[in-house]
């Protein structure tokens, strides 16, 4: 665990030297929400719906995954969805679209796998208003645009607030950053439309703040080879190796978990989120890692030609009740407020 997590999720002391920090990122919060309330800063209403799906906490919880099972979701419903998305760790300047085989250096590990697993139009920008503007002038035909981590992007209007927590891991210490893993109080739990709890039951965590709930549960696949998708195999094929698990995600436990549910024993090597593989720091023996993380290594030549030995664990986001028709009837709603 590294320190930050021993901090927020743990009893490091440490955080009470960082509550003075935490007060001003508070209070500065606190501000920018009130300035774009107010009229003050300007909110951009895009012309067809936007949902955000988002979290208060720094950290992976499963927003990717829920995006993609949401696009295909509305789409199975009759609606024409696109993705807009920061585009976080990529070097784009302005507005990029995002192809399968786009290289994550430039657009972002996230935004590629979007565009991978959802097969929709995806585009990258960090002002996500400019994102939607330049994928609704090249797809026209999109009426619902999906927001994957813009939760407190006020700038970009929007219509629904989909808030993402980790079942597992809920909200810690309750503090604000940097002493706690909180973005914004708890409070705003209460203004999202719905709360989405992935993995482990969290309806006793603050369940007087939570509205409309639903329980997510990230089920793996058969796991695929690096250099070539078409070859796969069950967790137990790789029972016998020596196996070694690589990621470079928000919260690399959830995936270690994972596969230690599949039976599997491993050797752990978690990177920082959005890590930018290179060849030679990949442990010996035979790989298992994220798609996320697959985006990345397949993007250099030297790990592709070794991936081979690199398995890939697909997972895909499984919902109750039914968040695809909660959210196609939703969308016929009026426009929600900044």
């Amino acid at each position: 665990m590294s320190l930050p997590e021993r901090i927020w999720y743990g009893t490091h002391p440490l955080k009470w030297a960082l509550a003075p920090l935490s007060l001003l990122f508070a209070a500065i919060g606190a501000l920018r929400r009130m300035l774009f309330r107010h009229g003050l800063k300007r909110v951009e209403h895009l012309p067809v719906p936007v949902v955000v799906v988002g979290n208060l906490t720094a950290g992976g919880t499963g927003k990717t995954p829920l995006t993609a099972y949401l696009a295909r979701a509305l789409a199975g419903r009759g609606f024409t969805p696109g993705i807009i998305s920061r585009g976080y760790g990529g070097q784009a300047e302005g507005p990029t679209p995002v192809e399968p085989d786009s290289d994550p250096a430039l657009t972002g590990d996230e935004p590629v796998l979007l565009a991978r697993a959802a097969g929709v139009p995806v585009f990258v920008c960090r002002d996500r208003a400019a994102a939607g503007r330049a994928l609704l002038a090249v797809h026209p035909q999109v009426d619902v645009l999906l927001c994957d981590d813009g939760l407190q992007h006020y700038r970009l209007g929007r219509d629904v607030e989909l808030c993402v927590v980790d079942g597992a891991r809920g909200f810690g210490n309750g503090w604000l950053l940097p002493a706690g893993p909180l973005r914004e109080p708890l409070s705003r739990l209460a203004g999202v439309d719905a709360v989405v709890v992935n993995g482990a039951a969290a309806r006793a965590l603050h369940p007087q703040q939570f509205a409309q709930q639903f329980d997510m549960t990230l089920r793996p696949g058969r796991l695929y080879r690096l250099d070539d998708a078409t070859i796969t195999c069950d967790a137990a094929d790789l029972a016998g190796d020596t196996l070694a698990a690589v990621c470079g995600i928000g919260n690399p436990a959830r995936f270690f978990a994972t596969l230690e549910a599949l039976g599997l024993a491993f050797g752990r090597h978690a990177f920082a989120d959005h890590h930018a593989y290179v060849a030679g720091e990949l442990p010996p023996g035979t790989l298992v890692t994220t798609e996320k993380d697959a985006v990345k290594l397949a993007a250099q030549p030297e790990i592709r030609g070794d991936g081979a030995r690199i398995w890939v664990l697909p997972v895909n986001a499984m919902l109750s009740p039914d968040l695809g028709q909660w959210l196609a009837t939703r969308l016929q709603n009026g426009r929600k407020a900044a």
